[in-house]
């Protein structure tokens, strides 16, 4: 047993060693991946907050370089004009939202300020001597007696003789730049020259100053932070342990702002890529352990397969002697088994006899009742034809005699019809006169509807032949079946009326209407056999509605039964005739 685990350990152990080496690998994949990606995104992040400060703060640069001419500052001579530059000044910070205006002389003494944050002399300040050597000046610093951070930028003013008389300078306020981004992006700090933090949309990181030994930043009172920096991939990861509001490990980029003199930094969350690329290993450590059980399951059966043939091997001498007897057993088997299927062919013969006796008596069923109505026709002409002979009527008796031998030709139609339907074969579809077949069954039934005072509503339309795609003979049955049901309906009323309409639509369509007592059940006058008639009836088999069904449905039409307020209706539709179809 110790030896059969062993091997069955060590395969499981292999696997999973393995998923842990490839989950290894993928992780650090993933991982880099993702940082490139948290890095390309961070970027863009980090260009978009430095180009909104650059912005705003070139705002007020242009704003002094435009101002500077303004006719106000040649006539800071006189105590009036120096009250109307103060006016102006002031009107200006109002509007710009800029923490002070002033202008100097070229002694650096004010003569003009909205607000007088600057004091009363600037000469000593680099941004008003960079100004004085006609550049733009501009230098961010911290106020003395506030302490706000602020911006200067002064631009020089020209006199006639082309030297620096004095320049103005727009005081910007940082924390209103500040405001329209904070809080907006991940971390994000920018440095001034002495290196440290002037402005961040975090402002436990103000005032902090870069670490000129090893990266990172050092707070105000100089306490050392933990920080450890590593390179993944090329990038920046350091290990913060600053702030509750600063991630843990943080992705590092920083750009250059030449044109304010800043440099921009930014730390983002790492989190994201971690999760990233714990996914990606956890959907390849999910297939590869499914595909290393799918192995340990292939080797446990191999194992078992093993096991069950060496017991079968110690099994097949034992078993020997009981496999003769088994095989002497299936013997007797066999020949049981041959008798029994030798009984079986022997029974679905006579079951296809039966088969072919049930159809043969379908069959004849069928033929009869299509010939019933042409023989009692013809019946009806002789009777006829020999009243008239015995009045004397000779004309009249060959009348009947030359339509009883029109319903012998049409009997033998029928049965060539009936022959051609046992034959799955058809009477050819054409062009039939429908009002003219209507006529027909009229005529056929015409003698029964007089002996059983039925009233017959029909009149052949005035406009002539009304062409329909179907048969003649089978039409002329179909109207036939429905118009004798319809009086087999009535017989048990006094009052006995039949309607047959014509109606043109879409589809011809002709309706044959009683006024009997309905269907008691419409959607089973179709089938075969259904009969409503009592049981030992010598009249009908249930079969005319059934073969009128098969018929309308030769020629493409559809027939359907219904009850309406009064007896019941039975509507045949059909196709026109087009001469497409004869084509």
């Amino acid at each position: 047993m110790l030896e059969t685990r062993h091997p069955r350990l060590a395969l499981i152990l292999g696997v999973i060693l393995s998923v842990l080496v490839l989950s290894a690998a993928v992780w650090s994949s993933g991982y880099r991946q993702a940082l490139t990606a948290l890095s390309e995104r961070s970027a863009s992040d980090l260009a978009l907050a430095s180009d909104r400060v650059s912005t705003q703060l070139q705002n007020y640069r242009e704003q002094a370089v435009l101002m500077v001419d303004h006719p106000v500052f040649k006539t800071l001579d006189n105590s009036a004009g120096r009250q109307l530059a103060t006016a102006l000044l002031r009107k200006v910070a109002d509007k710009t939202g800029a923490a002070d205006l002033f202008y100097a002389d070229a002694t650096g003494r004010v003569l003009a300020a909205a607000e007088g944050v600057a004091g009363a002399e600037v000469a000593a300040s680099g941004y008003f001597r960079r100004a004085l050597q006609g550049a733009l000046g501009a230098e961010p610093m911290v106020l003395t007696e506030s302490g706000r951070r602020a911006y200067f930028f002064a631009a020089p003013d020209f006199g006639p003789d082309g030297r620096v008389r004095g320049a103005l300078v727009i005081v910007v306020d940082i924390e209103g730049v500040e405001q329209t981004w904070r809080g907006s992006l991940p971390a994000v700090y920018f440095t001034i020259g002495d290196g440290s933090v002037f402005m961040s949309n975090r402002t436990e990181l103000l005032f902090w100053t870069r670490d000129s030994a090893r990266p990172g930043l050092v707070p105000a009172d100089g306490t050392p932070l933990p920080l450890t920096v590593r390179m993944i991939g090329g990038h920046e990861i350091w290990q913060l342990g600053w702030s509750p509001y600063l991630p843990k490990d943080a992705l590092h980029l920083s750009i250059d702002l030449p044109a304010i003199g800043m440099q921009g930094e930014i730390l983002v969350d790492v989190t994201p890529a971690r999760r990233i690329a714990a996914l990606q290993v956890m959907a390849m450590a999910a297939v590869c352990l499914a595909f290393g059980m799918l192995l340990v399951l292939a080797a446990e059966r191999r194992r078992t397969l093993a096991e069950a043939n060496a017991a079968l091997e110690v099994r097949v001498e034992t078993r020997t002697r009981a496999l003769s007897e088994a095989n002497q057993h299936l013997r007797r088997e066999v020949r049981e088994r041959e008798e029994a299927e030798a009984a079986l062919k022997q029974a679905q013969a006579e079951l296809v006899q039966a088969d072919k006796l049930s159809a043969l008596g379908q069959m004849s069923a069928g033929i009869s009742h299509e010939l019933n109505q042409p023989l009692m026709a013809i019946q009806q002409y002789a009777e006829n034809g020999q009243a008239f002979l015995e009045r004397g009527k000779a004309e009249r008796a060959g009348e009947n005699l030359t339509r009883i031998a029109q319903m012998a030709a049409r009997m033998a139609r029928i049965i060539k019809n009936l022959r051609a339907f046992a034959r799955n074969e058809s009477e050819p579809v054409g062009r039939v006169d429908l009002a003219a077949v209507i006529t027909t069954a009229v005529e056929l039934t015409e003698t029964r509807l007089h002996e059983h005072h039925v009233r017959l509503d029909w009149q052949s339309p005035a406009s002539g032949p009304v062409w329909a795609r179907g048969g003649e003979v089978r039409l002329t049955q179909v109207f036939v079946n429905l118009i004798n049901n319809a009086v087999d309906a009535m017989m048990a009323q006094a009052e006995r009326e039949i309607r047959i309409a014509i109606e043109p639509g879409q589809r011809l369509r002709v309706t044959v209407q009683d006024i009997g007592p309905g269907l008691k059940q419409p959607e089973k006058v179709f089938e075969p056999f259904y009969s409503t008639k009592a049981v030992g009836s010598s009249e009908g088999m249930g079969l005319g509605l059934s073969i009128s069904y098969g018929l309308v449905q030769s020629f493409g039409g559809n027939i359907r039964g219904t009850n309406t307020d009064r007896g019941a209706l039975f509507t045949v539709e059909l196709d026109y005739w087009k001469e497409e179809d004869a084509a």
